[in-house]
């Protein structure tokens, strides 16, 4: 069967034919993908991997997939997939949209008014679909550009609320409006003034080209990191996953433990209305306290409260770390009923957990009602990351990005590990689906991707550190791993890396310079592109930088000469550092 569209665009008329690909029943994978669902839900690997990884993804009326690609090449930055034979699996794959800010972290893919919007870290783009091609072949136009420098949590997710407008979130720079950013201790700047251009949502005219940051509105504030974001069209409201500040424990020893540091703070679901203001960098939300709290930069210590409750307050909050990086409001009818307008949020995976064992790497629902979640949030799509329990980031064999709706109904899910892409459906009878097929799932909630860690238990590291390791596994594992091997997108592997053995880049010398005066990004390891920043740890001892470059260089693969206490204590003299 074939279902023929017209489609009026200005003074002409478009017809073209799809092929309706629901005549073909699809047979989902022996083992669903690797994926764990509930009840009759199925899966299918629609491309098992793409060389250039991925990020988030849109899917057109007609099953045609867009994804936006993690590492862009000088062919393209994007790549559509096409199933031309109703099977489930791709087998036309091009990639296209070739532009010059090819970092790795830009990452929204939405299709809206027959426009295909996708981001790098600092602009926005649209180019026109074309019903009769695959590939888009119109113009690509700049949409809006941001004139700041690749910087962390530079995303640039998208949203449209059907009136013209477009929204986009502009990540902050920032940890904690610190000072000296990422530095032991550093003092939060009073009044920060990166919430002038940073850290906060702007609305956008969807159409007008060449539009700045200032042609914009802000129309929220207060939000560190934006990636997971949607406009849910039954609230007529905009929604956003935040992510929760870090590294309480490395910045304020003396206030939090390790444990603390890895369960706070929350990842916030919120309602974003104009002028909402969710307190960042002065607040953070404590997900056991279940009340904002003032953040160590600006005089908190993990008890006070002050002005935390004026703050805009989460619908929901999420386990720390777990990064929520997408979110899809349910609109479609293959489901049960009761995923209808509910929420899908694709959780990352944590990185910064550390010594407790890293946790989410699913696919989350929370069922709404009245614009608010009517039950608890539950598993929908785990397996991602192939084991139970996840130590080291880069042990997770794929990590969920983004989610998207096809036309019938399916759930698209992209991953940036592999490159894979599934496809999600309903295989049995809605009518029947229940408490009982989602029983199963609510048992993995005990497994350690979710279940809240025990302080003592499920510390890994206890009475197994001296020396260089301890300095390693108390300062450096929290980004680079407890493998070295970094978590393959803001934190660079330490395993192999010529910034740390020497060699084409760096002698020994210039390693411990970086230790001692830190790094921000953009760099390349591997011939991988990384931007965050690596805070100063000018505070150690001689000794303690020693030991923990000694450990680096001699572990995770590597195999280098030692680094004397005298040596860290020469270059600290010729940078002029106490």
């Amino acid at each position: 069967m074939a279902v023929a569209l017209v489609i009026a665009t200005g003074l002409c008329i478009i017809s073209f034919t799809i092929i309706n690909k629901k005549d073909k029943p699809l047979t989902a994978d022996a083992n669903n993908g690797g994926l764990y669902l509930p009840g009759n839900f199925k899966a299918i690997v629609v491309i098992d991997s793409l060389a250039e990884r991925a990020r988030h993804l849109a899917v057109n009326i007609n099953g045609d997939i867009y994804v936006k690609l993690r590492f862009p090449d000088s062919i393209g930055g994007n790549v559509a997939l096409r199933d031309t034979n109703g099977d489930g699996k791709a087998d036309i794959i091009k990639k296209f949209g070739n532009y010059d800010d090819k970092g790795s972290y830009g990452t929204g893919m939405r299709i809206h008014n027959g426009y295909l919007y996708y981001s790098s870290q600092i602009n926005v783009y649209r180019i026109k679909l074309n019903p009769q091609t695959l590939v888009p072949d119109g113009e690509m136009e700049l949409i809006v550009h941001d004139i700041h420098p690749e910087h962390e949590h530079d995303a640039k997710p998208i949203a449209f609320d059907g009136k013209g407008n477009m929204y986009v979130a502009f990540g902050a720079p920032s940890n904690a409006c610190q000072e000296q950013n990422r530095v032991p201790g550093s003092p939060g700047i009073k009044g920060c003034p990166l919430l002038e251009e940073y850290g906060g949502i702007w609305r956008f005219d969807e159409a007008k080209p060449n539009q700045l940051q200032k042609d914009g509105f802000r129309y929220a504030t207060g939000l560190r990191s934006v990636v997971a974001m949607d406009w849910n069209t039954t609230e007529n409201c905009l929604y956003v996953v935040a992510h929760g500040r870090d590294d309480l424990r490395l910045l304020f020893p003396k206030l939090f433990t390790a444990w603390q540091s890895a369960v706070l703070p929350a990842e916030e679901f919120l309602k974003i209305k104009e002028g909402t203001d969710a307190g960042w960098p002065y607040y953070y939300y404590d997900p056991i306290k279940k009340k904002k709290l003032l953040n160590p930069e600006y005089g908190g210590n993990g008890i006070i409260q002050r002005n935390g409750a004026k703050y805009a307050q989460p619908i929901m909050a999420f386990q720390a770390h777990w990064a929520p990086n997408d979110l899809l409001f349910y609109t479609g009818d293959q489901f049960p009923a009761r995923y209808k307008n509910g929420a899908f949020i694709a959780f990352h995976g944590s990185t910064n957990r550390s010594p407790y064992p890293q946790a989410g790497f699913f696919v989350c629902f929370v069922p709404f009602k009245n614009g608010v979640p009517a039950g608890p949030w539950e598993i929908f799509a785990d397996g991602f990351a192939g084991r139970n329990t996840v130590v080291s980031v880069s042990e997770a064999l794929c990590r969920p990005m983004g989610v998207a709706m096809g036309g019938d109904g399916s759930l698209y899910v992209s991953d940036t590990e592999k490159g894979r892409v599934w496809r999600i459906f309903y295989a049995g009878d809605k009518s029947k689906f229940g408490p009982a097929q989602l029983a199963k799932m609510e048992q993995r909630k005990k497994l350690p991707n979710f279940k809240m860690p025990d302080q003592l238990r499920n510390n890994m590291m206890t009475g197994m550190l001296k020396g260089g390791a301890k300095v390693y596994f108390t300062y450096c594992a929290n980004c680079h791993q407890k493998n070295g091997k970094g978590d393959g997108n803001l934190f660079p592997p330490l395993s192999g890396s010529e910034w740390v053995t020497g060699g084409k880049y760096m002698e020994k010398d210039l390693a411990i310079q970086v230790v001692l005066n830190g790094l921000e990004g953009p760099v390349k390891v591997k011939d991988r592109p990384y931007n965050s920043v690596m805070p100063k740890h000018n505070f150690l001892s001689d000794n303690d930088v020693a030991q923990v470059l000694t450990y680096i260089r001699n572990n995770f693969g590597n195999n280098s000469s030692l680094v004397t206490a005298a040596e860290v204590k020469k270059v600290r003299t010729t940078l002029g550092l106490k």
